[in-house]
Parts: C-alpha cells; sequence; structure tokens
C-alpha cells in the first residue's frame, strides 16, 4: 500500500468516511472508492464503483470479478452505531441485541430516572434533551435513529435532527394514527414531505410483534433489512 493511500485511510477514519480500498489482483492498481466518489488508477473501470459501494454497505471484504478482471476490496467502516431515543421498556432488550449485532448503542433521554445505568447496564446514556443530544452525538451514514418515547416532546425534536441528517435508518414508535399525526406536525414545522418520508413509521417488521423483547426483534430486523438494501427504499 503506498504511502499516500495509507495517509488517506487514516484521514477517512478520524473523519469517520467509510472507504474501500480496491485493488486489481493482476496489476496491483489501486483506488479508494466512497459511496459519492473514487480516486485512484482503478477509478474509472467498469462496475467498481457499484462492487465498491456494495462492500462497503455490507462491510465485506474479498474478492470480486468485474469486467474480466478481479478486485480486491479492503473495507475501511467507522463502527455501526444505534441512537435510541427514549429509556423505555423496548429500549431496554433493544440495546442489548443492537449491542450484540456490533452496533455502538446510545440511549438519549433527559429523564435521568429512566436512562439510568442500573435499567441500561454497560450501554452508553446521553442526558441532553434529543436534538441538542442527536447532534453532538456526531450522525453519519453508519447510523440508525430509533424514537420510542411516544411523545411528541421528545420524539419530534429528535426526528426533526435525524431526517436532516446522514443516517441510514430513521424509525419511530407509534400506530398508523400517531404517525399520521407526527407527519402533520413536522410539515407543520417545515419540514418536506421527502424529508419526512424517510421515517418508518410504525418502526419494525410486521411481524404481530407484541412484548418489548418481540418489538425490538422486529425493528433491529427492518434496520438490518435497510442497513443491507441493494437499492434505497422509501419508507412505508
Amino acid at each position: 500500500m503506498k504511502t499516500a493511500i495509507l495517509d488517506q485511510i487514516l484521514q477517512d477514519q478520524e473523519a469517520k468516511t467509510p472507504v474501500a480500498l480496491a485493488t486489481e489482483l493482476a496489476t496491483g492498481d489501486q483506488a479508494l472508492i466512497y459511496y459519492d466518489s473514487a480516486k485512484g488508477d482503478l477509478a474509472n473501470k467498469p462496475g467498481i464503483l457499484e462492487a465498491a459501494r456494495r462492500a462497503i454497505q455490507d462491510d465485506k471484504t474479498g474478492t470480486v470479478t468485474i469486467d474480466n478482471g478481479e478486485v480486491f476490496f479492503q473495507t475501511f467502516n467507522p463502527p455501526l452505531r444505534m441512537l435510541i431515543v427514549g429509556a423505555v421498556h423496548i429500549a431496554q432488550p433493544l440495546s442489548r441485541m443492537a449491542s450484540v449485532v456490533g452496533y455502538d448503542v446510545t440511549v438519549v433521554d433527559p429523564r435521568q430516572s429512566f436512562a439510568s445505568p442500573e435499567r441500561f447496564p454497560g450501554i452508553a446514556l446521553n442526558h441532553e434533551w434529543p436534538d441538542d443530544g442527536l447532534r453532538e452525538l456526531d450522525i453519519d451514514r453508519r447510523t440508525a435513529i430509533v424514537t420510542l418515547t411516544h411523545d411528541p416532546k421528545l420524539d419530534d425534536p429528535a426526528l426533526g435532527v435525524a431526517i436532516r441528517s446522514e443516517a441510514f435508518y430513521i424509525g419511530a414508535l407509534g400506530s398508523r394514527g400517531t404517525h399520521a399525526g407526527r407527519v402533520e406536525r413536522l410539515k407543520g414545522e417545515g419540514f418536506t414531505e421527502t424529508e419526512i418520508s424517510r421515517i418508518n413509521g410504525p418502526v419494525g417488521l410486521n411481524i404481530g410483534a407484541i412484548s418489548p423483547a418481540e418489538i425490538a426483534v422486529s425493528i433491529l430486523g427492518e434496520v438490518t433489512d435497510w442497513l443491507h438494501a441493494k437499492e434505497k427504499k422509501a419508507a412505508a
């Protein structure tokens, strides 16, 4: 690996920028591939951008055959993160499950009696008001955001930050009626339909979940589906 490439990768890691290093096995030519750009000797190779983006999205290192040549992709991704707004019952199993899957989890809730180490052992806690908390947590393309309080005073400010961020997934707890009211409130605050459509509401896969743990499974399942989706989805 050339020194200039290594230096750039280190800078990208510091900036939490997902990047893949592509190396053509037959020639040794390389390129650094990002979601929306590429630079290096392989930057214009047909199919390389799509393959690299797929590797970044799936966090997968390996060899892919492209245009009759084998290219090795090595991904350098910032960690997956899940920011959970609301230290409610569902947040307890969801935070544990997401941690097992590989997410760095932070629970955001100004109510310290809810967001306590006793209720969330080993989970990072943020006691700022949700919009302030999300802003200081530096949301990126490897971040999922889930609002669970069912309280517009807490969820709406968080969603206002989330839908204008780079988060790959945004979900909000509540029935279809609750979500319809949420949509109207956000429209009233000046958010566009395109921005609001990023919210998955009701949150989670429709698997008939009832208990907090089952709802957590449905949420994590939907987040996983979005993480690995081959094409950008429109929220239901």
